[in-house]
């Protein structure tokens, strides 16, 4: 029987073979070359996206810092320039220090500004301040009594929680002082604090090897025996200090205080205690001296704050200023 072309399947012919068999295998190559290229295009993409918000976080920060540092500005200066009779108030806040809050550099301004000031009826001195430096509080407690002598204005000292040491110092230098019945109040002395360890150096083995030039050169080495000699050295470097101490407080207070051997020892006592032993004139707090005493009832503030501003400065330090600079520097080169 014989068949037709129809009968059987067709056979495809050995060329048409090799073009099929050779079809998938081109494939594969052209499929990963536009992998990779999507690849590249999404990463250049993901990369530029990346440094726009680099760009606009650093922008964000130096516009943040901007506008702080007006604002502080803004009020800083409207604070300076009050309208109107008033009471002046310095607050004199922690230790006394030279690199403190409550230091010469910073409160000297303030007071010349609030002796000045025509509108200021009175300089109110309001402490909260266990003491400090006796070189600030000296030179604080002279700059106010040539102030005083200079202007012919008064100066009311307000003691809150504390007054001790070289706060107090300075609050003699005031008129009046003012404070609350459990204030402490005080302590007429002068420390000079270290420790010693070379004792626990002996039982550990340690040697200490300090040169100096000078035999007193190395006095008052936690990790050196303090010599005789140079106890009697410090203490009667102490006690001259005291001396200063207790003619400042006996120039300030007058005849007012009740002296006793112990007024100079080193003690400190509640308001109560100190209004019957002169060191202190009155039971009052900031509000009662200035509506009943100054009768400049409006309370301004001239003490020189730490602004939001320079506060930022502090916590971040050197890292806002470069954020600042590579936005500068990117801005230049987007540009």
């Amino acid at each position: 029987m014989s068949s037709t072309p129809e009968d059987h399947p067709s056979v495809p012919e050995a060329g048409a073979t090799s073009a099929l068999a050779s079809t998938p295998a081109a494939s594969p190559p052209r499929s990963w070359d536009g992998v990779a290229e999507q690849f590249a295009r999404d990463m250049l993409r993901e990369r530029r996206t990346d440094r726009r918000w680099r760009i606009f976080f650093r922008l964000s920060w130096l516009l943040l810092v901007m506008a702080v540092a007006y604002a502080a500005f803004a009020v800083r200066n409207h604070n300076a320039v009050p309208a109107g009779p008033h009471t002046a108030l310095i607050e004199i806040h922690g230790e006394i220090a030279a690199d403190a809050e409550a230091s010469a550099e910073n409160l000297l301004p303030a007071l010349k500004s609030a002796f000045e000031d025509e509108n200021a009826r009175a300089v109110v001195l309001r402490f909260n301040s266990p003491g400090g430096s006796p070189v600030q509080a000296g030179i604080i407690n002279d700059e106010i009594r040539r102030l005083k002598k200079l202007h012919h204005k008064k100066v009311y000292a307000v003691i809150e929680d504390t007054c001790a040491s070289g706060a107090y110092y300075i609050a003699v230098a005031a008129d009046e002082i003012y404070a609350d019945k459990a204030s402490v109040v005080g302590s007429i002395g002068v420390l000079m604090d270290s420790f010693g360890a070379t004792g626990l150096m002996d039982k550990l083995g340690i040697e200490r090897r300090l040169l100096t030039a000078g035999d007193n050169k190395g006095i008052g080495d936690p990790f050196s025996p303090l010599l005789p000699k140079q106890r009697a050295f410090l203490q009667a470097m102490l006690d001259q200090i005291h001396q200063q101490f207790i003619a400042v407080v006996r120039q300030g207070r007058g005849s007012r205080l009740k002296e006793t051997p112990e007024l100079f020892s080193g003690l400190f006592w509640n308001g109560q205690q100190a209004l019957s032993l002169g060191l202190v004139d009155h039971l009052g707090n900031l509000d009662y001296v200035a509506r009943e005493v100054v009768k400049a009832e409006d309370v301004v503030d001239y003490t020189p704050r730490e602004n939001v501003a320079e506060r930022l400065a502090k916590r971040f330090g050197a890292s806002i200023g470069a954020g600042a600079v590579k936005s500068l520097q990117e801005i230049g080169r987007i540009r």
